[in-house]
This record gives C-alpha cells, sequence and structure tokens, in this order.
C-alpha cells in the first residue's frame, strides 16, 4: 500500500511539474491574434483610420482583438511613476501589439495620412521601455490621429499584455515609465548638439542593461553605485558620448538604472537577451552610424596610448640627459 501511494505521490508531482513548465513556456508563446489598443479620445472616424493605419502596416488584415485605452488606464499605468493623468484625461496614441515567441522587441511608428503625429517618445525609447517593462518578443505599431506624446500607447501595450494574461510587475512598469521620461529629456537637451543621436543614447541604454544583468549574475547580486556609473561611463564612451552627456544627465541615467535594478528586472529571464538584441538591431539599423563611432573611439583609444607613450619616452630621455650633464 505505502508503495502504491508513493507511486501516486511521484505521478501527482510529475504532472504538477509538466503543467508548470507549460505556463512558464506560454508566458512567451504568441498570441492567437494581436491587440488593437485605442485611444477612448479618437472619434469614430479616427478611430477607423487608426485601424487602418495600423493593421496596414502590421500586415494582419482584419484578424485581431481591441480594448480601448482610457485616462484610468494611464493612472493605473503611468501615474506611480509620478505622472498626473487623471479618469477623464484624453488618450489619442493608439498601439497594434503583436506578441511573437522570439525576434526581440521591435517597434514601429507609423505616419498617420503621412505624419508622424507621435512628437515625444521615440522608437528606440518605447523599446529600451518595454524591455525594463517585462515584454519580451513583440511587434509594436503606433501611431495618433494628433499631436501627442505618446503615452497613451505606451500604456495600451500595458494594457495589452494584460489582457492576454500576462500582467507586468508595476515597480518594472513605474521604472520603465522613469525610463521614458530621462530618456526623452535628454534627446531634447541634447537634438541640436553635433555628434548626438538619440539612437546613440538608446544603444548606450541597451549596453548598460546587458552589462548590468551580466556584472550581477542576472540579479542575484546588487550592484552599488559606483559599479553602475563606471558601465554607465564606459557605455556613453562606446558611444562617444563621453563628452556630450553632462554631469547632471550622467547622474539621472545612474539614477534611472538603480531604480531598473531595484524594480526587478535584472531578475527576468529574458532581459539579458532582450537587452542585446535590442543593441544589435539598433547598431544594424544604422551601421555607418556606429561604423564611424567605432573607428572615432577606437582611434581616440590609439591616440591616448600612443601619448602616454610620448610621455613616458619623455620622461626617461630627460632623466638621461639631466645625468649626463652631471658628468
Amino acid at each position: 500500500m505505502k508503495k502504491f501511494l508513493f507511486a501516486l505521490a511521484a505521478i501527482a508531482v510529475a504532472i504538477v511539474g509538466l503543467r508548470t513548465h507549460k505556463v512558464s513556456a506560454d508566458t512567451d508563446a504568441a498570441w492567437d491574434k494581436p491587440v488593437a489598443t485605442l485611444g477612448s479620445s479618437l472619434t469614430s472616424t479616427q478611430q477607423q483610420g487608426v485601424i487602418n493605419t495600423l493593421t496596414s502596416a502590421a500586415g494582419t488584415g482584419s484578424s485581431y482583438d481591441t480594448l480601448t485605452v482610457n485616462g484610468s488606464t494611464l493612472v493605473k499605468y503611468l501615474n506611480p511613476s509620478g505622472e498626473s493623468f487623471t479618469s477623464t484625461s484624453g488618450v489619442w496614441s493608439s498601439a497594434l501589439v503583436q506578441k511573437t515567441s522570439s525576434g526581440g522587441i521591435n517597434v514601429k511608428i507609423v505616419d498617420y495620412n503621412g505624419t508622424n503625429n507621435i512628437t515625444t517618445i521615440t522608437a528606440n525609447q518605447y523599446r529600451n521601455a518595454a524591455i525594463t517593462a517585462g515584454v519580451t518578443n513583440a511587434n509594436i505599431y503606433i501611431t495618433s490621429p494628433v499631436s501627442i506624446d505618446g503615452s497613451g500607447a505606451l500604456a495600451g501595450v500595458y494594457a495589452a499584455f494584460a489582457a492576454n494574461g500576462s500582467t507586468l510587475n508595476q515597480s518594472q512598469v513605474t521604472a520603465a515609465q522613469d525610463e521614458v521620461n530621462t530618456l526623452s529629456d535628454i534627446t531634447q537637451a541634447n537634438k541640436d548638439k553635433d555628434g548626438y543621436t538619440d539612437k546613440q543614447l538608446n544603444n548606450a541604454v541597451a549596453g548598460i542593461k546587458k552589462q548590468m544583468a551580466t556584472d550581477s549574475n542576472n540579479g542575484q547580486q546588487t550592484l552599488s553605485s559606483n559599479q553602475i556609473g563606471n558601465i554607465v561611463d564606459s557605455e556613453l564612451k562606446n558611444n562617444n558620448l563621453g563628452t556630450i552627456i553632462n554631469n547632471n544627465q550622467r547622474t539621472q541615467i545612474i539614477n534611472l538604472m538603480v531604480k531598473i535594478q531595484n524594480s526587478g528586472a535584472l531578475k527576468s529571464s529574458g532581459f539579458k537577451q532582450q537587452a542585446s538584441d535590442l543593441a544589435n538591431s539598433i547598431q544594424s539599423s544604422a551601421k555607418g552610424l556606429f561604423d564611424k563611432i567605432k573607428s572615432s573611439v577606437d582611434g581616440a583609444d590609439s591616440s591616448w596610448w600612443s601619448s602616454l607613450w610620448q610621455s613616458i619616452v619623455s620622461f626617461f630621455t630627460n632623466i638621461y640627459n639631466w645625468i649626463l650633464s652631471l658628468f
């Protein structure tokens, strides 16, 4: 009888294990249909125009689900980061979210009737924020019929995942919103400076995330502010931003990375890979830019070592000449 009970228990454990494994695997599976998140302030004409714009860009045809994003959605997902939306806040920016099982996070801001109306958040900022929030492997299309910052579309992405049973960690979502605000402000402040692009900043941030996940052993140990600062400095230098990003902006990036670490994002199994995929994608999309940056950085390093060597040679030459002068 005991042997029978032990065998029964073993079978039960095995079944639970298989079910647990299946649930874990399904959390990153593709959805049956993409989800169109529609701003509640859209008129019926605008709503149809948004659907046509997004589905045409994504090639989904009429196969999609919809959900409405309103002021309460903004309050739920974005206000914990310090935003001041209310339940009556208007929402126009909209998104179409296709959950995939691989391929990383891809974002395309789609023109509405020939105009890009997303005024603040860039495609790469959306991508970095999605990684921080815990989104993995998704194609996201964003548009708006009116000029708007794009926050409604971002909240819609989070709501789309929740609607499909993948509720994101609120601490990570809050850190993601802080990230959008920080990177948007830095890009706005530097947009007219020679040698600066939003691609460089977002590539640096993706590299910082990847290195943080590596150095912390995927969240198993906490990195100090100084350690994070060293990673930030290295990635800013690698992206030729070391002399463009000022000390205040550098501190903002470090503080942001501390928040991302504290949110638990580094512990996510796909965080490091998603950050790596993002960096590779950004570099591939602007290969000429990053080839030039690499050449510049390598040249600066070579010049530094050459200068150091010349200083050493001059030092010992002066000593030698001084000794000769004594005789």
